[in-house]
């Protein structure tokens, strides 16, 4: 059995199995390379140029650059040092984007990292039932295990080529674990005890219940499920302590935390049973009706504000990196764990197991003439420390989730429309946000003190992850400041608008292919060794501000998510999630802190969005 507490295993990492038929990408996909020094320098020049507070600025950052990368800088020994790095492993960020990236961050996951994606409704052919609505995403979830498990799924990829797989090992049977040395770590029980696999835990009123999803290599059929979670609810009438918020605490505090309730022989059981399980199912108690209630019940579960309190954290794991949330509504959604395993997957995931729940030919399984055992449930032994610190968690999380402020607008048109005017979609919603920020700090007086985030991923290569699409250009620029400049004409702000568009495609599709600045600026970075001073280079002020992610930013897609969001990444700063697939509507949500404008901000990105519109129509008609 893998440690509750560690130390952190060194192998942790290849602890969870290949996927068979994804295991030749190994051999087949190519490594993330090292970018040319040069070419990332001139790189990183060009995105700072519009970042620049003066020409004087721009000066004095451009020579530490040229010093950073001349013959006699420290640049080259350090790229050199990565070079061989990268020589002597399959992936030289791997291990230090897992830890600087998600496992040494020891802030609340909740908020600050773990997403979140809104489910549409129950299809009209399946059962209203909360019980129900749980009991087809089980359903689902477990044939999609079925199917990765025994090499059945398909890879995901473009029309260039495969991506890698590789992160799939992390979506089941696996847990994060809490380190009490400042760095956490991912256990899979995807190679130990096979016979044991394959139950659910379901929290429901804080309380967690082991369900054997598969009996027998049998995965129960759709109703045995739903009679086994109607169980859950009936015998599930009154509150019971709620560790589960123990999980949202600052992660040194969850060490501590966690490594208390493992002392205790029965309590380490629990968390076995809990990090081996397929995945969880948050039965909460909300009935959230709105976009944006629904968005922060998934994001953060609900607040008491009579209490101060994080009741619906109460009834979550949030270290399971798949965690169903059923409202009692029948409301439905995800909430994931983001470390070793980036959104992507858990969209296919889900994706398909909608798709096939929306569809009456679905297999939802027969009954066995055998019934399956009841529900299991799992009480831990909760003493007066644990009590303790479960008041100070919800207290804590409380305050974090409070501290938010959220925001929803869906535009009156889509991607038909902008595919119409022959232009990228995401390249138009990154110019909305664009001009929409621009506009905001005019308002209020303020400077640009950050750049703007968008990822993109790197999976063409084996265990690629992301790289940063550095959104903001000179080209954006001068398209933002021609929309609120009478003296342009609709011709050249169009104009301006196509070469914007264009520098942000070339942007990303460099960063798709491994050729950004940030992630190699970083693996530089960490080849200094003790005691050798850090460049200046990287504590200049300019450079600095570059990568101060004000507006962090980024896509996905499924026709099943009317919902979707995570948090902002600086104090000062937006979240802005958006989805350009739908063809009739663009979907954007921001988040911030509560003293930030955060309504404003989306006010401005409607305000935006009609403006692109109608500059591509070339007639003023609102499209609000």
């Amino acid at each position: 059995m893998p440690s509750l507490t560690g130390p952190r295993p060194v192998d942790w990492k290849v602890a969870a199995p290949p996927i068979p038929n994804f295991a030749a990408q190994h051999d087949s996909l190519p490594r993330l390379p090292v970018p040319n020094l040069t070419a990332t320098l001139e790189r990183l020049k060009t995105s700072l140029l519009p970042l620049a507070h003066s020409e004087a600025e721009f000066t004095d950052t451009v020579k530490k650059i040229d010093a950073f990368g001349s013959h006699a800088g420290s640049g080259s020994l350090l790229q050199s040092r990565l070079l061989q790095r990268a020589s002597e492993r399959e992936h030289w960020l791997e291990e230090w984007w897992d830890d600087l990236g998600y496992l040494g961050y020891r802030d609340s996951v909740v908020v600050n990292v773990s997403y979140y994606y809104g489910f549409d409704g129950q299809p009209a052919h399946l059962p209203r039932s909360p019980a129900a609505r749980a009991a087809g995403l089980a359903r689902g979830a477990l044939v999609f295990r079925q199917k990765l498990l025994s090499g059945q799924v398909s890879p995901d990829g473009t029309k260039e080529g495969q991506f890698c797989m590789d992160t799939y090992r992390w979506m089941f049977d696996c847990c994060r674990i809490p380190g009490l040395h400042g760095l956490d770590w991912s256990v899979s029980h995807a190679g130990f005890g096979v016979d044991e696999l394959g139950h659910i835990i379901i929290v429901r009123r804080n309380r967690f219940w082991k369900l054997k999803g598969i009996i027998n290599g049998r995965i129960l059929s759709m109703a045995e499920l739903e009679k086994q979670i109607q169980y859950i609810y009936d015998s599930t009438t009154e509150g019971y302590p709620g560790v589960g918020v123990l999980t949202a605490s600052n992660r040194d505090v969850w060490a501590k935390d966690h490594a208390h309730l493992a002392a205790d022989p029965h309590n380490a059981s629990i968390l076995h049973t809990i990090h081996s399980s397929a995945f969880l199912i948050s039965l909460d108690t909300d009935t959230p009706s709105s976009p944006i209630a629904n968005s922060r019940s998934l994001w953060h579960g609900s607040l008491s504000p009579s209490t101060l309190d994080a009741t619906g954290l109460k009834n979550r794991w949030v270290d399971k990196p798949v965690e169903f949330i059923v409202f009692d509504n029948a409301r439905a959604g995800l909430m994931g764990e983001h470390s070793v395993m980036d959104g992507t997957p858990t969209v296919r995931m889900c994706d398909e197991v909608l798709d096939w729940l929306a569809d009456p030919a679905f297999d939802l399984g027969a009954p066995s003439a055998i019934p399956p055992p009841k529900p299991e449930p799992l009480d831990f032994v909760v003493d007066d420390t644990t009590r303790t610190a479960i008041d100070k968690a919800s207290k804590a999380a409380y305050g974090l989730a409070d501290s938010q402020s959220m925001s929803y607008h869906l535009t009156s048109y889509g991607k038909a429309a902008i595919k119409a005017f022959r232009v990228s979609p995401d390249s138009w919603a990154q110019m909305i946000i664009q001009l929409a920020y621009a506009r905001l700090l005019r308002a209020l007086g303020l400077n640009r003190e950050g750049g703007t985030y968008e990822a993109a991923t790197t999976r063409r290569y084996w265990k690629g992850r992301t790289e940063t699409i550095r959104v903001v250009t000179s080209q954006s620029d001068a398209f933002v400041s021609a929309m609120d400049d009478p003296r342009v004409s609709r011709e050249d702000r169009k104009q301006l608008f196509d070469a914007a568009g264009k520098a942000h495609i070339a942007l990303a599709k460099a960063a798709g292919s491994g050729e950004g600045v940030d992630r190699h600026m970083l693996g530089m970075k960490m080849c200094l060794r003790e005691g050798e001073p850090v460049p200046e280079l990287y504590n200049d002020p300019l450079y600095k501000r570059s990568g101060n992610w004000v507006l962090s930013t980024s896509a996905v897609f499924s026709d099943h998510f009317p919902e979707y969001g995570w948090g902002e990444v600086v104090p000062e700063g937006f979240g802005v999630a958006y989805m350009t697939g739908y063809d009739d509507r663009l979907q954007f949500t921001v988040t911030s802190r509560k003293e930030m404008p955060n309504q404003e901000f989306m006010n401005e990105i409607a305000r935006a969005a009609v403006d692109l519109y109608d500059l591509h129509a070339g007639q003023r008609k609102s499209m609000l």
